[in-house]
């Protein structure tokens, strides 16, 4: 096994924890009235019109996140499903004006802090209604900025070292995250968000190209700075995060197109904020050739684990409600009432959700994350802790009690913690990832948590519930959780439950 080096992640995870990271000040302020315009901006960029057909094709939300497709026949795309997977993943869904900040926008997947610094690129062949081409996708109009013409997929092709899912694929997409549109609010700990909204975004797409029967697969593992020079980036500023190639495609890869210098002026970001600590953390966890991608390319297993005290869960919910009319109606939830849940919906929300992930680090079946959960209110199961103990489809009681107070705490003293029928951390033993991925493997650990947490996301939203994801007090997390969690690092938190119902006020006349 690679002897890696893994310094620089324990630096940066142990130093961006809450409360006294190292590498966060309490004294930094952040104003709403701040925020950086919330996509990147071609000025002198020709641009492609989408079209745009928001209606349902008719699959249930909680089968498109939870189906893996598996083909190998032909699934060519055209511009107008092209269209649905980038509005479905990143689009404009609502705007909502507020008071002294005017109208903001909001999209199809959530973001930390509604700041939306993940940027969506398409690579694709000739297809029908656009040519082969490297593309931005624009939110605000909903248009494509064309970077450069000519199918440029062998370019993505060589950088995963061969991939046959890349050489399979019409369509690439590639995401990238503006650091410093994150940054202005959350610090140094915005590298930790970059994997975080990438991967709530990527649920949404995993189920809208699963609804549309178009395989896709992630791709974590590529030379870094073969993107950036295609896409004419600046990795201290913007850098790739994912590839994920889409569909499977007859027509052949074509030689390798020169690169020249991309001659495009783009704004990324209203503001210049470096933080160090993103960039050593991004450079230290960078692939720098083809050998070292495929030397790195492995799958990791589940280990076993002897379990007691296990409670079944119950037969998922069967919700006909369309995948796009969940991603349309999805918000992150404000505020939860006290009341339960049912047993059978966080079940459905369980199952579905952590399916699996068709991915270069794990097989489709198995997920990284581990998944520990606060129960509050859930009809049909007593309050405490549980582990979700996913190959035998059931939960193992950790701790009987009521840990409402805990949860909130938990969760950076908030209310929506506390209030929330369930919250659910995702964990992993961080160790072991690094092990067998070094440091790359923070990217992959943050972006698997994420994934899994944007699908519950999408399956709470499909049951009619709510949820909205939370920071959390790192240490404590582990040490509530613990000895079972003793080894374990948490990734992501989302909290669950019925959504409060807005008061009606009454006037008489």
């Amino acid at each position: 096994m690679k002897n890696y080096e893994t310094e620089s992640t324990w630096h940066y995870h142990n130093g961006t924890k809450h409360p006294n990271g190292m590498l966060l000040s309490r004294f930094h302020v952040y104003h709403p009235s701040h925020r950086p315009t919330p996509y990147k901006i071609y000025n002198n960029a020709q641009k492609i019109n989408l079209p745009l057909d928001k209606n349902s094709i008719g699959v249930s939300a909680l089968d498109a996140i939870s189906n893996i497709i598996d083909t190998n026949e032909n699934t060519v795309s055209n511009i107008d499903t092209l269209s649905r997977i980038l509005y479905f993943s990143v689009g404009i869904t609502k705007k909502i004006k507020f008071e002294g900040l005017g109208e903001m926008e909001f999209r199809a997947a959530s973001c930390t802090g509604a700041l939306y610094h993940i940027e969506v690129y398409v690579v694709c062949s000739d297809m029908p209604g656009l040519d082969a081409g490297v593309y931005h996708f624009d939110p605000e109009n909903t248009k494509l900025d064309i970077i450069r013409l000519g199918d440029f997929r062998k370019t993505i092709l060589d950088c995963t070292a061969n991939d046959q899912s890349v050489r399979d694929a019409q369509v690439i997409l590639i995401f990238t995250d503006v650091f410093a549109r994150n940054s202005i609010k959350y610090q140094a700990r915005e590298y930790r968000h970059a994997f975080w909204d990438c991967g709530t975004i990527l649920s949404n797409t995993l189920a809208i190209t699963s609804a549309h029967k178009i395989p896709s697969k992630i791709i974590t593992g590529f030379v870094d700075t073969v993107p950036v020079q295609l896409l004419g980036l600046d990795i201290t500023k913007e850098a790739p995060l994912v590839i994920v190639p889409l569909g499977i495609s007859k027509q052949n890869i074509g030689p390798n197109l020169p690169l020249e210098e991309v001659n495009l002026e783009a704004i990324s970001s209203d503001y210049e904020i470096d933080y160090p600590e993103i960039n050593a953390m991004h450079e230290s966890s960078c692939l720098q050739s083809e050998t070292e991608v495929a030397s790195w390319r492995n799958q990791i297993s589940r280990e076993s684990q002897e379990y007691d005290k296990l409670t079944p869960l119950e037969k998922s919910i069967q919700s006909l409600e369309p995948l796009e009319n969940v991603i349309l109606k999805r918000g992150s939830t404000r505020k939860f009432s006290l009341e339960s849940i049912t047993f059978a919906q966080l079940s459905t929300i369980l199952n579905k959700s952590a399916s699996g992930i068709n991915s270069d680090y794990t097989n489709k079946e198995t997920i990284l994350s581990d998944l520990y959960v606060i129960v509050n209110a859930v009809d049909g199961l007593e309050s405490g802790s549980y582990y979700y103990a996913k190959e035998k489809n059931s939960l193992q009681l950790l701790r009987k009690g009521n840990f409402r107070h805990v949860s909130g705490n938990l969760g950076l003293n908030q209310d929506l913690p506390y209030d929330a029928s369930v919250a659910i951390f995702f964990m992993v033993d961080l160790s072991r990832v690094l092990e067998k991925f070094g440091n790359r493997g923070y990217r992959v650990a943050q972006l698997d948590a994420a994934i899994i947490g944007g699908k519950a996301y999408l399956a709470s939203y499909a049951l009619g519930l709510g949820a909205t994801g939370l920071t959390f007090y790192d240490d404590a997390v582990t040490d509530f959780f613990s000895p079972y969690a003793a080894k374990k690092e948490v990734m992501f938190l989302l909290a669950i439950g019925k959504k409060e119902k807005p008061t009606l006020h009454h006037t008489s006349s």
